[in-house]
């Protein structure tokens, strides 16, 4: 294992963040020689980011964290595109406005892991809609894509993945990676960036930034990439049963958020610990070496420690109260995840199935009915048999709740409204 000598290196490799690095000599030695600036590129596909994201936005933190200046791309410009890399088919393209919603809920995260200021070493937001909307086709094909060789552009693997599936890639979103190099071409001159950082599936397109930089004048410009993270059973990151695990508040509850994590495989925990917490490595080592019944345990901390950097200590610490009430007391917790039911329809009575349905523990009443037959749903923990049922205001308790379970995690308090 190469030792590196500047911190933000060192860190990355202790942690497990390194994937590729363009240059590992040339970028070391001038992390330890002065203040580098360096950006991660976030498309505004959704109202928020999910877990998936956060190995990228760690990667930030600890680059502010090491002493350097961190930037936060959005892509205001390169969202009108959309990143075909390794992509069957391409995005749904999104109108201006919906792109700059989308960028307003996804900045709310940033400032829980990044310090944004006038500083020097203050992180900054930026979006490159600041230069990409107003490029002028022709001198932007003039000036820039004559430095792009469409017989190398076809060789990357995000491209030529595509091709081979005999899927179609628009002209479009092959302008994509030009846009992204351009970007980095930019960001070096406007701001002094030296480094572009990302997953792994980036590789390509950060390296035709280099490229186009070194023939455009811009000092020498690195690549660092981290690895494509799944679970050890092959799940994507960021993705759970019920769907993705978003970032913002308003699309994933703090407790939603520290129950993926709680539920995080044995194998994971370590490797976990150290991508996604703050904590001292002397703790993850500590921590990794537990196995048993304190494995749980562990990862009790590892998702109050994820989830206090995102939503807060309190916010997290009240997840884990809620969970421990929930699982080890059998007590209803007031902050469950809840949905409200008119109380005319309650007392009408409404159909167990689309109630589940509604609950968001089933995407159908087809899935709903299996969970029912498989014995796994229980309301006010009393498992229930019949998929006829009609849950009605009977079954409100006197916390003036209903207590709708799938399995032994998944929780959702029916509130009469």
């Amino acid at each position: 294992m190469k030792k590196f000598k500047s911190d933000f290196l060192h860190t990355m490799q202790e942690r497990g963040f390194i994937h590729q690095i363009s240059d590992e000599s040339g970028l070391d030695d001038l992390l330890t020689k002065e203040t580098v600036t360096a950006y991660i590129g976030f498309d505004p596909t959704a109202p928020s980011l999910h877990a998936g994201s956060l190995i990228q936005i760690m990667m930030l933190h600890w680059f502010q964290a090491t002493g350097h200046r961190a930037i936060s791309l959005m892509g205001g410009g390169t969202g009108m595109v959309g990143d075909p890399s390794f992509k069957d088919e391409a995005r749904q393209l999104m109108t201006i406005e919906t792109i700059e919603n989308n960028i307003a809920s996804i900045k709310k995260v940033f400032s829980n892991y990044l310090r944004y200021g006038e500083g020097a070493k203050d992180a900054l937001m930026i979006n490159n809609a600041d230069w990409l909307r107003s490029i002028n086709y022709l001198e932007f094909l003039r000036d820039v894509g004559r430095y792009f060789s469409v017989n190398r552009m076809l060789s990357f693997d995000s491209v030529k993945t595509r091709l081979e599936r005999e899927h179609s890639l628009s002209f479009l979103e092959f302008n994509y990676m030009i846009l992204q190099a351009y970007d980095f071409v930019e960001l070096a001159k406007r701001y002094g960036c030296r480094l572009q950082m990302g997953g792994s599936d980036q590789w390509g397109n950060i390296v035709n930034g280099i490229d186009l930089g070194h023939r455009m004048g811009t000092p020498q410009l690195y690549a660092l990439t981290s690895p494509l993270l799944t679970t050890s059973s092959g799940a994507k990151m960021g993705k759970s049963a019920t769907g993705a695990v978003w970032l913002n508040a308003d699309m994933l509850s703090a407790y939603d958020f520290w129950q993926y994590w709680r539920n995080t495989e044995d194998a994971d925990v370590p490797r976990f610990l150290k991508l996604y917490t703050t904590l001292p490595m002397s703790e993850v080592g500590r921590l990794s070496t537990l196995a048993g019944s304190e494995i749980n345990e562990v990862k009790k901390i590892l998702a109050t420690e994820i989830t206090a950097i995102l939503h807060g200590r309190a916010a997290a610490e009240e997840a884990a109260e809620t969970a421990r009430k929930t699982f080890e007391e059998g007590a209803i917790a007031d902050n469950l995840p809840s949905i409200e039911v008119p109380t005319g329809e309650l007392e009408a009575g409404v159909g167990l199935l689309s109630l589940i349905v509604r609950a968001g523990l089933a995407a159908s009443n087809g899935e709903a009915r299996r969970h029912i037959q498989g014995g796994a749903v229980r309301i006010n923990d009393k498992q229930v048999a019949d998929e006829r049922m009609a849950v009605g205001a009977g079954e409100v308790t006197t916390d003036g709740v209903i207590k709708l379970s799938l399995g032994k995690k998944k929780h959702i308090l029916v509130r009469p409204a």
